[in-house]
């Protein structure tokens, strides 16, 4: 008995659509449409993506040209482009090179980095409530602060300390899982942890020292963009340009991912290895973001759900989630400098304040669809 091959539309896919890969059908040339490729790597490119990601962008341009001219000291804003093209003298240079653009350059930076290391972790975990906070990220930068702060002082700068507080929390969560960062669920728990750890000895470290160095650190803990050099933009500029090559290479697995584990697996993209190498990225981008700026919080929360609920698409949305916590760092800045009511608040005292009103809008449309 001769048993012959009959090919079946669909085989060996989910509902034929997986064929395609991510980026839906192929075109006449076999290549997914939507997909663009960058060097050898693919990448989805959707019109309503693309839409948002151009008003993000136009919105953040509008905030930081604000963050330059508003304010007495600010630049006028007929006179904007001359100064940002070289021709700032007097006091306008002092305010773009010294004073504000420096910090708005690493505010830029650190919104992205938190923002893409907020989309990571969130993929990677599955939880649209997941952050490198929850880790013990910024709990960890906190202690590592607080230590240098009353046991090194003069030795170890502040942002060092954090730096390493940081990356040793992290250690210890790698330790307690038993797993590494392969399992979320133990990855959490251990997180919530180690940060309990972590927030109890800075409390410590507060009361015991002095009121002025402890008013000071306070500033820091709760993130701060305040006296940022060139060095700090300089920092934060490497630390994405480092990731950016990752972050190419792990779209297209994580979005696989969206789909279970299963069928990521059946597409090839191995998916508790990029689930690890996500966590682990996720992890510099917010250890860089940290030693630069403190530990700024729901900026990591915040941004990859914006930009998720603005497009309404599936996918970790990477790049739109850097734009978006870009945008929401920069307008919380903006806010520390200009509000009249609360002179030289730290900036991640905003940041909690956006947080906070987002997860508050949030119960509240759940409530309305029923879900709650």
């Amino acid at each position: 008995m001769t048993v012959r091959e009959v090919p079946v539309r669909g085989a060996g896919t989910a509902g034929g659509r997986a064929a395609a890969g991510p980026g839906g059908p192929r075109g006449r040339a076999g290549r997914p449409k939507g997909l663009v490729r960058v060097g050898p790597v693919a990448v989805a490119v959707r019109p309503r993506a693309v839409v948002v990601a151009l008003g993000l962008l136009v919105l953040t341009v509008v905030a930081s040209a604000a963050t330059l001219t508003l304010g007495r000291l600010g630049i006028p804003l007929a006179e904007l482009g001359t100064a940002l093209s070289g021709g700032a003298e007097g006091r306008d240079a002092f305010v773009l090179e010294r004073l504000r653009g420096p910090r708005l350059v690493v505010a830029l930076g650190t919104g992205c980095a938190l923002g893409l290391s907020g989309a990571l972790f969130q993929s990677a975990t599955r939880n649209p409530l997941g952050s490198p906070d929850v880790i013990g990220v910024a709990a960890g930068a906190g202690a590592g602060a607080s230590a240098a702060a009353l046991f090194l002082t003069g030795t170890v700068p502040v942002p060092v300390g954090a730096l390493v507080g940081a990356v040793l929390a992290m250690v210890l969560v790698y330790l307690s899982t038993g797993t590494g960062f392969r399992n979320p669920g133990r990855l959490v728990v251990a997180g919530i942890g180690v940060a309990a750890i972590c927030q109890a000895a800075t409390q410590y470290v507060v009361y015991a020292m002095e009121r002025d160095n402890a008013s000071a650190l306070t500033a820091y803990i709760n993130g701060s963009l305040s006296s940022r050099s060139w060095e700090d933009a300089t920092t934060i500029g490497l630390v994405l340009l480092v990731a950016a090559v990752p972050l190419l290479l792990l779209a297209r697995p994580l979005g696989a991912g969206e789909m279970g584990d299963d069928i990521a697996q059946g597409l090839g993209a191995e998916p508790r290895r990029a689930k690890t190498c996500a966590v682990v990225l996720a992890i510099v981008l917010a250890a860089g973001a940290v030693a630069v700026a403190g530990p700024i919080a729901f900026i990591a929360l915040t941004a990859p759900q914006v930009a998720k609920r603005l497009t309404r698409l599936p996918g970790p949305h990477l790049l739109l989630s850097g734009v978006t916590g870009a945008l929401l760092l920069v307008v919380a800045d903006l806010c520390a400098q200009q509000l009249p009511l609360f002179e030289n608040l730290p900036v991640g005292i905003y940041t909690m304040a956006i947080g906070g009103a987002y997860l508050g809008l949030l119960i509240l449309g759940e409530r309305r669809r029923g879900r709650l």
